[in-house]
């Protein structure tokens, strides 16, 4: 009896659920990915975990987009450059001490290369533009070199560039004073100099003749080839909620009622829209603000302003660009600036996010070791004054029962393959440096 009840009550919730009110609101459309080519991504993988696109050659792509942090670092804000480990295990190397943390919390890579996404970094201050003859908009504005796959593959230009993820200290090796006196772009540019080391090396030459013939390798080469394997490697469209919607295969009840929530009355998906959760926009929520901020090396305040940064508007102030959710329960810490360790710590922020900033516990913060002042913007009464008047989400008034439904709607939202990886951590790597495991 009590099992026909339950197959009852299970009926009539997704009956419930199907309603045009609710089904009208879910992305039923299937995400729409580039063509697959093989010889690309295997040398991409190569590449994404190779140290020597790194200034001091002690620092790959995966440093800081771990599989084993699904494709994070396990931290608030990472260390790049003068730092050993992974990790949470991440600490400073006293031999070569990191001029700061990195700033911005490293966000996951699950599906980034689906069409959709054409807007990248926390700011978004790289988004395709088909107003430019590079059809890409970038920091570097008419000097961004063209040849661009896309705009993944022009975004992992740039943390090569950063003295504090990979490019290293002031004049330490050649990538990081070519940094310093402003030459990128051009056969004298810290693009150039970094594909002369790939070019030096005969294993991945003999990959790019297969690719592109015996022409000079490019960096624009190269970071076609590293964002075709992300894009590969983690792509994540067979989680439960994708099986209900492709095949009408329902998720736990708790889930379901978390999906009606998400949908409906909690307005999750006013800003977490689409397939993948994101509405690829820019929204300020007064997440706290924790590290060295984002500025100029002659800016001495530890502030993030976000989207204001790059547009220069008023009203973009404190925005951040609205994160995917797939595999969140995988990928803590939470925010731009990792404030929150856990996934009910982030849920309940949304619920009033300017409350949950004037009471906001630091000791969450889960940090590599470093000493430095983190907490400088949310210990200053002016700073946090500041961040909350931004804020744009109105209070959500929802029970425990349903926070709790929420959450498991959101884990709901794992593909476990694409956590796993599809072509997993190389054994070797051309250039014959260690591999970050």
């Amino acid at each position: 009896m009590k099992t026909m009840y339950h197959a009852l009550y299970k009926a009539c919730f997704l009956a419930l659920l199907a309603t045009p009110s609710l089904a009208g609101s879910l992305p039923y459309d299937e995400p729409v990915y580039p063509i697959v080519d093989n010889t690309l991504v295997e040398l991409g993988q190569l590449l994404f975990y190779d140290p020597v696109l790194s200034g001091s050659k002690t620092i790959s792509c995966a440093t800081c987009h771990h599989p084993r942090f699904a494709t994070g670092d396990g931290v608030s804000l990472g260390l790049g450059d003068g730092a050993i480990g992974l990790g949470p295990d991440r600490k400073a190397d006293t031999t070569n001490m990191p001029e700061q943390r990195i700033p911005r919390n490293a966000p996951a890579l699950f599906n980034i290369g689906a069409n959709e996404f054409k807007v990248f970094f926390h700011d978004g201050r790289l988004e395709e533009d088909e107003g430019r003859l590079s059809g890409i908009r970038t920091p570097l504005g008419s000097e961004m070199e063209l040849g661009f796959a896309s705009a993944l593959s022009a975004q992992s230009m740039f943390p090569v560039l950063s003295p504090d993820e990979m490019a290293g200290h002031y004049a330490e090796n050649d990538i990081a004073q070519a940094v310093r006196q402003g030459l990128i772009t051009g056969p004298d540019g810290a693009w150039s100099l970094l594909s002369q080391r790939v070019e030096s090396i005969a294993e991945y030459r003999e990959r790019f003749d297969v690719i592109i013939g015996p022409e000079p390798i490019k960096f624009t080469d190269i970071s076609d080839a590293i964002a075709a394997f992300v894009d590969f490697e983690w792509r994540g469209v067979a989680s439960p909620f994708d099986l209900y919607l492709r095949n009408d295969l329902p998720m736990n009840d708790a889930a379901m009622r978390g999906m009606e929530l998400f949908y409906g009355d909690a307005g999750c998906s006013s800003c977490h829209s689409g397939r993948f959760q994101t509405d690829h926009d820019f929204h300020a929520i007064a997440i706290p603000q924790i590290g060295p901020g984002k500025g100029a090396r002659f800016e001495s305040h530890a502030r993030d302003t976000g989207r204001m940064r790059v547009t220069g508007r008023i009203e973009d102030a404190y925005a951040f660009r609205t994160p995917t959710l797939r595999n969140i329960e995988h990928t803590a810490p939470y925010g731009h600036s990792g404030a929150y360790a856990t996934l009910e710590g982030i849920v309940r922020h949304h619920l009033n996010p300017v409350e949950s900033l004037e009471n906001y516990d630091p000791t969450q913060i889960v940090m590599p070791g470093f000493e430095a002042d983190d907490l400088r913007i949310i210990s200053d009464p002016v700073e946090l004054d500041l961040i909350a008047a931004a804020n744009s989400l109105m209070p959500v008034d929802l029970s425990d029962n349903q926070v709790a439904d929420i959450i498991m709607f959101l884990k709901a939202l794992t593909d476990p393959q694409s956590v796993r990886g599809a072509l997993g951590i190389p054994q070797i790597i051309p250039s014959g440096l260690p591999v970050a495991r």
